[in-house]
């Protein structure tokens, strides 16, 4: 179990590190300077990439030669897919898909 010092201090450096990273790049690239062509590449692909690998990560385990067949997975990644392709809203998109697919393994599967 950690001391009360030591939670402080954990927190401050966690604080710390976090301030560090969303400040830096304010630092490194100020406005009105060209970023590299490398900077503005990833902020084009790594976005769409990471959202791969989460999917690949969330599925990874999804059981589809026995009951219930990865049912409920693919109805909520419809669901999430459609609800994003028509309001272009990640918030409302994650969060339906995600509703439906704890009711569809709680109440359903």
């Amino acid at each position: 179990m950690l001391s009360g010092t030591e939670l402080v201090l954990t927190f401050l450096a966690l604080g710390a590190g976090t301030l560090l990273t969303r400040a830096v790049p304010f630092v490194v690239f100020p406005e009105g300077k060209k970023r590299p062509p490398i900077v503005d590449y990833l902020g084009k692909v790594l976005p769409p990439a990471m959202i791969g690998f989460l999917i690949v990560y969330c599925l990874k385990e999804t059981e589809v030669t026995a009951w219930p067949y990865g049912i409920p997975e693919l109805l909520s990644i419809a669901v999430t897919a459609g609800l994003h392709i028509w309001r272009g809203n990640f918030l409302i998109s994650i969060a339906a898909g995600t509703l439906l697919y704890m009711f569809l393994i709680q109440n359903i599967f």
